[in-house]
């Protein structure tokens, strides 16, 4: 287990612990997480509790031209229920996410801090979000940091029938007209790998962002 210092650096991803789990302490300033992310690490901890760094081995990626979407999506998408938007309101989703109950889990990882730190990084323009709009109101969403050709998917909520889909697919579709080659999704979950996501080793994660962040 590593212990980080006031500096933002971050011991090599391949000395991380069989869980992924890289290095603890540190804090969530603008430098350091840029650092993280360029690195393939993350942060990922419970509130009130020290700061965990993370590069899991495999990474759950999507790579936009493998994207899926079911017949019952491309129904969703042209029949005009949702609206799509991007940056047009990041605070509103991340703080969804952070209140959105999800089943089978208890509370939320998105603690004030890092409330805070990815509202700064928004301002500076390396955070986005799309959003679902139904009716004028804001149903569904994610946010998550864009860095040359890769953007780095943190969250997302839904609270309505396939609104965060919605604006996944969207968002995907947007991204790859603007040549991003690669969609981390971090960890697996069955929604996006019915998405099309799919593990990669953490050898040619790290080699995809060495190519794709000047």
């Amino acid at each position: 287990m590593y212990l980080l210092n006031d500096e933002p650096l971050f011991p090599p991803v391949d000395l991380a612990d069989e869980d992924g789990l890289l290095a603890i302490g540190g804090d969530l300033s603008i430098e350091r997480l840029l650092v993280a992310y360029r690195s393939g690490i993350f942060p990922w901890y419970n509130p009130n509790e020290p700061i965990l760094w993370w590069s899991p081995d495999p990474r759950f990626v999507l790579f936009p031209q493998e994207l899926k979407v079911s017949k019952s999506m491309q129904t969703v998408l042209r029949n005009g229920r949702y609206r799509f938007t991007i940056n047009r309101a990041f605070a509103q989703v991340i703080q969804q996410c952070k209140t959105t109950t999800r089943k089978g889990q208890q509370g939320t990882w998105i603690s004030p801090d890092v409330q805070a730190a990815f509202n700064e990084l928004h301002q500076l323009g390396y955070a986005h979000s799309a959003e679902a709009w139904m009716n004028g109101q804001l149903v569904g969403g994610l946010y998550g940091i864009r860095m040359g050709k890769a953007f780095f998917g943190e969250s997302m909520f839904s609270q309505e029938s396939n609104a965060s889909k919605f604006a996944f697919i969207k968002y995907v579709q947007q991204l790859q007209k603007e040549d991003v080659v690669l969609v981390d999704c971090q960890v697996h979950t069955a929604h996006l790998e019915s998405l099309g996501a799919r593990m990669i080793s953490r050898a040619a994660f790290s080699e995809k962002l060495d190519e794709l962040i000047r």
